[in-house]
C-alpha cells in the first residue's frame, strides 16, 4: 500500500511540474537565463491574489462551495510568485 502511494505522489508530481503553467514558469525563471525575470513575476501575484478575492467574494454571495479549493489555488500561486523575486534576485 505505502509502495502505491508512494508512486501515485511521484507520477502526480511529475505531471504537475512537467504541465501546470506556473510551474513551467518558474521553471524558466529559475534557468541561468531567466533569473532576471524573477523580480517582474512577483507582479504576478497582484492578479492571483485579485482572483482569490473575487472568488471569496463570489461565495459569501452564495456561488458553490467548491470554489474555496480555487481560492487556495490561487493564494498558493500568489506565494510562489512573490517568493520567487527575492530568490532569483539573491542569486544573481
Amino acid at each position: 500500500m505505502f509502495r502505491l502511494i508512494w508512486i501515485g505522489s511521484v507520477y502526480t508530481r511529475y505531471f504537475l511540474r512537467r504541465y501546470m503553467p506556473t510551474n513551467v514558469l518558474l521553471d524558466g525563471i529559475r534557468t541561468r537565463r531567466g533569473l532576471k525575470w524573477g523580480v517582474p513575476a512577483m507582479l504576478l501575484a497582484i492578479p492571483y491574489l485579485y482572483v482569490a478575492h473575487l472568488l471569496m467574494v463570489f461565495i459569501s454571495d452564495g456561488a458553490p462551495g467548491w470554489l474555496h479549493v480555487l481560492v487556495v489555488l490561487c493564494i498558493w500561486n500568489a506565494m510562489k510568485f512573490a517568493f520567487m523575486g527575492p530568490v532569483s534576485a539573491s542569486c544573481c
